[in-house]
């Protein structure tokens, strides 16, 4: 036991692999778990694998499952080696249960031995627990002990050995039992992998099936469709004769119009519509009917009643669906006959109704009745019925579409009742609103009537697109927002807006028309225009129906009063105060209409009376300009200069007065260029500011100043003035340029008849003071006043001719340059161009006029110094040498020349104030006349440096020169430059 007891324990996994009657049993079992019943034997069969070949004993020993299959007694099972409790057999069985597999199938109870216990999968996959001494069988351990040796150490090693074999042995079945279940479920998962497969490829076979079947059900149904389409069609066409009053007789022959049995406004009249346009359709394009009567073309008659689109007899060889399209035409005929005697007779009948009660237009309808008269109440009231009719027609056109072929006779039904509505109002509304405008003529003037004339027909096109709208707009669009004339918004006594039916919104929309009419006609003259803006904001809204050619074109006629009231008054107006502030009243007035579109035709009226205006300005203008400037003809007294600055003379009978008085009675604001405050600036001189002037001592000083303006400029001022923001900017430019021309033309001839009577420095100063003027006022307004004229040259046309009667090869019907006739023309005819620059001729003419007064006034002051100048000049040009040339010449003698020195300084004092007061009179001021002197005294400084030059070249003792003669001159040149100096220095500091 000692020996033993020392031995190491054997190992679990290992040992030596021996034969028993174990491994025979657990095959036996194994198989009895993985068979099946007779039931499902094919399915046994496909899952069972075979066992390996027999090798050696060795290896048949080893392996779970041999070829001998004989053994088929009841075996010991696991539970002998390990019992388990009641808990885990039954947690196993359910397991087992659950991970059988489709091909397990537990035996039944009955026939199976009780003490038998079945081997699942969850069985074979659990190890089995190592079997010790006391479970051997008693009897071969007994007979195995019995053969060994005695040897306790033998013995014990010996037990051990075949314990651990015994272990090992199991764990090798036990492998071999989860190889055998690992390809059971290998050949499961298999088999269900192809089961889906299948499934999947079946379930697309029944899919692609299910939508081949679908489709053809869409095809059959849509070719049932189509086979009923034409039956559902010629139903339509012989049912709806009835109902619109059509009767075909004779097989078609015979078509008889009687009374139809539907109304227009049944709400089955649009369904019967869309019926009979289908049939049109169906007929006319699928069955041949347009290709054998043809599109439908106009059907209205110039009494605006219907007649058949053709003559469509009864033809027997057609087939039947074209004669059931010259059917179905004429139901639609028909039908829309009702349409047009719903509308259009309706609007005619009440709008003779109006003139017979009224006595239209015999007897006006006045001003400011005209909106709550029945020419507006009886049509609202016939408004909302009209509309509904007219939405239906609107609404069949717009479903069908312009290519249709049922759709141009609604096309025309809707042009007919438009043009039936504007005729009837332009007949009511005609003979009142003249009346009206010759009633503002007569009252107010032509000024006056035009503002108040324009506010009229601004209100007028507003309450006409209103009612135009409640005929032909989409409710759907409109929008009424409940307002009053000053734009509030009518709430209910609680605070919440109350719903009202059409009729109380169109007796809403009368009381807002009459209480706008009446404000607009408490309205002056210079007020603006909220109240028709207000309406007009109230109007608009999503729909534009408005805007069609036949409403606009009646609101045209309409206001075409303003433009034959207005022109017939400006043919006769010849003055420009006038034409100019008629022509801003309507600016202001087609500003105010261009601001809602609802005004438009308002203001094209408007704009074609600025444009006669305009037209009418321009021509008096440039007659005035023509008569005034042009063939001017001074008089004494328009050149009676200085007489004129001195107030020598009356006023002339020309200017300011006539034209003061005009403004005031006419009212004038005031012109955009006022000759005025220029004047103040740049001819009357620039006054004490810190002086108390009487208001109307100012104005009369002014006037005075403006009097003594040459008339030809004055006239030119005066109406550029006018136009300036009257007339378009390329007109007034080119007047202007033209306007300067003549004017500076004129200027010239004044002055040279101011010379011949006055003398040469009131020529002169009267050229510069007109001139400085003349620039000064035309630089407020901004122009160019360049052009370029164009002229055509003959000078070579006979030329031209002579060769083309010399050339007898002439192509006169050749389509190319080398044609005759436009070789004569181009050789022949000549463009000149010519730029013309009347600012740059007026600044020449200025700088000449400029030039001018320096060198007379130099020359005057100078008096016999400048002629002495002159002669030295002249001589020591001519002579060999500038000392020889003056020592014989006589005018440079001592004495003599003592003498003209003494002259000239004796006689300057009373040349300067002469000077200076002409100066002053022309040239008030101060600025202007130190500009003009400052070359006066460099050029006799300059005549004075020349002669001491001259002086200074002669020798003492030569020509009566000595040392005090020359003394002498030299201090009488010096005496005459230091009073010069001294004058313009006091002329400058005034």
């Amino acid at each position: 036991m000692s020996s033993s007891s020392s031995l190491p324990p054997p190992p679990k996994l290992s040992g030596l692999v021996t034969p028993s009657s174990s491994s025979n049993t657990s095959s036996t079992r194994l198989r009895t778990a993985y068979a099946t019943p007779s039931s499902s034997s094919n399915l046994s069969s496909r899952y069972q694998t075979p066992p390996p070949p027999p090798s050696t004993s060795r290896t048949s020993s080893t392996a779970p499952v041999s070829a001998s299959k004989s053994s088929t007694s009841s075996a010991p099972s696991y539970e002998t080696f390990a019992p388990r409790t009641a808990e885990q057999r039954a947690r196993l069985a359910r397991i087992a249960a659950l991970t059988a597999g489709p091909c397990f199938s537990p035996p039944e109870e009955s026939k199976r031995d009780p003490d038998e216990q079945l081997l699942s999968l969850a069985t074979a996959m659990c190890p089995p627990k190592p079997c010790g001494l006391d479970t051997l069988n008693d009897e071969a351990l007994h007979s195995s002990l019995s053969s060994m040796p005695a040897d306790p150490a033998i013995s014990q090693t010996l037990q051990q050995t075949i314990l651990a074999t015994n272990n090992l042995a199991n764990l090798i079945k036990h492998t071999a039992t989860l190889k055998l279940a690992l390809r059971a479920s290998l050949n499961i998962a298999n088999d269900v992998s192809k089961r889906h497969a299948d499934l999947l490829r079946h379930s697309g076979e029944l899919s692609a099936a299910a939508e081949r079947l679908q489709h053809e059900e869409q095809i059959l149904t849509r070719r049932a469709e189509e086979i009923g389409m034409p039956l559902q069609h010629y139903d339509a066409v012989d049912r709806i004769g009835l109902s619109v009053g059509v009767l075909f007789k004779e097989a078609g022959r015979v078509t008889v119009r009687g009374i139809a049995k539907i109304r227009v406004d049944d709400e089955r009249f649009p369904l019967l519509l869309q019926e009979i346009d289908r049939a049109i359709e169906f007929f006319g394009e699928t069955g041949g009917g347009a290709a054998v009567y043809g599109r439908p073309p106009s059907s209205m008659s110039r009494d605006g009643r219907f007649r058949a689109r053709y003559d469509r007899r009864f033809d027997p060889s057609a087939s039947g669906s074209v004669e059931y399209y010259r059917r179905a035409c004429a139901l639609q005929d028909a039908a829309l006959e009702l349409l047009r005697v719903g509308v259009a007779d309706r609007i005619t009948q009440t709008a003779e109704q109006v003139r017979d009660v009224l006595n239209i237009p015999k007897v006006p309808i006045g001003a400011d009745k005209l909106e709550a008269s029945l020419a507006y109440t009886r049509f609202h009231g016939i408004s909302k019925r009209s509309n509904a009719l007219i939405t239906i027609g609107r609404r069949r056109l717009e479903a069908l579409g312009n290519a249709s072929l049922a759709s141009p006779l609604y096309e025309e039904l809707l042009t007919l009742c438009r043009n039936t509505y504007c005729a009837a109002r332009e007949s009511l509304l005609t003979a009142s609103v003249r009346n009206h405008m010759d009633i503002l003529r007569e009252r107010h003037g032509l000024v006056g009537m035009t503002r108040l004339a324009s506010l009229f027909f601004i209100r007028l096109c507003t309450v006409e697109t209103a009612l135009y709208l409640d005929f032909f707009g989409d409710p759907q669009k409109r929008h009424h927002p409940r307002k009053t004339a000053k734009g509030a918004v009518a709430q209910s006594k609680d605070g919440e807006a109350e719903e009202k039916t059409t009729d109380e919104q169109n007796e809403d929309k009368d009381n807002i028309t009459r209480g706008t009419a009446n404000e607009l006609k408490r309205t002056s003259s210079t007020s603006t225009y909220p109240a028709a803006a207000t309406l007009a904001s109230q109007i608009l809204s999503e729909d534009s129906t408005y805007r069609d050619a036949e409403f606009q074109s009646m609101l045209g006629a309409l206001c075409s009063a303003l433009h034959r009231t207005i022109r017939r008054g400006l043919v006769s107006v010849l003055d420009l105060d006038v034409l100019c502030q008629v022509v801003s009243v309507l600016r202001e007035e087609r500003s105010a209409a261009n601001s809602s579109a609802v005004t438009l035709a308002a203001a094209r009226a408007v704009s074609g009376v600025i444009q006669d205006a305009q037209e009418r300005l321009i021509f008096c203008a440039n007659s005035a300009m023509h008569k005034e400037v042009v063939r001017f003809k001074p008089t004494a007294a328009d050149l009676n200069y200085p007489g004129k600055l001195l107030g020598e003379k009356p006023k002339p009978a020309i200017i300011i007065d006539d034209e003061d008085d005009k403004k005031e009675e006419n009212g004038m604001k005031g012109e955009p260029q006022e000759q005025t405050p220029a004047v103040a600036v740049d001819s009357s001189g620039e006054g004490d500011p810190g002086s108390a002037v009487d208001v109307t001592d100012a104005v009369s000083a002014q006037l005075r100043v403006y009097e003594s303006w040459f008339p030809p400029m004055r006239s030119v001022l005066r109406i550029l003035s006018k136009i300036f923001r009257v007339v378009e900017p390329r007109v007034f430019e080119d007047i202007a340029l033209q306007s300067v021309q003549a004017c500076t033309k004129c200027l010239k001839d004044g002055s040279v008849h101011i010379l011949s009577k006055s003398g040469q420095i009131h020529a002169d100063l009267f050229l510069v003071k007109h001139l400085l003027i003349l620039r000064e006022q035309l630089s407020p307004f901004d122009i160019q006043l360049r052009s370029v004229e164009r002229q055509l040259d003959f000078s070579e046309a006979g030329k031209a001719v002579s060769r083309f009667l010399a050339n007898r090869n002439r192509r006169l019907f050749s389509m190319s340059t080398e044609n005759a006739l436009i070789t004569l023309l181009r050789e022949g005819v000549s463009v000149q161009e010519s730029s013309v620059d009347s600012k740059r001729d007026l600044e020449d003419c200025l700088r000449s006029a400029c030039n001018d007064f320096i060198e007379h006034t130099s020359t005057s002051l100078l008096g016999p110094i400048s002629g002495l100048v002159d002669q030295c000049k002249n001589a020591v040009g001519t002579g060999t040498g500038s000392t020889e040339a003056l020592l014989n010449a006589s005018f440079m003698n001592g004495v003599f020349v003592k003498g003209i020195f003494s002259k000239a300084v004796t006689s300057l004092d009373a040349e300067l104030e002469n000077v200076s007061k002409q100066m002053n009179l022309y040239l008030e001021n101060t600025a202007t006349q130190s500009i003009l002197l400052k070359p006066v005294v460099r050029k006799m400084t300059r005549a004075l440096e020349e002669v001491k030059r001259f002086i200074s070249e002669l020798p003492d003792g030569a020509n009566g020169w000595d040392a005090e003669v020359r003394s002498e001159v030299t201090k009488l040149s010096e005496s005459f430059e230091a009073t010069v100096k001294c004058s313009t220095s006091k002329q400058g500091a005034r």
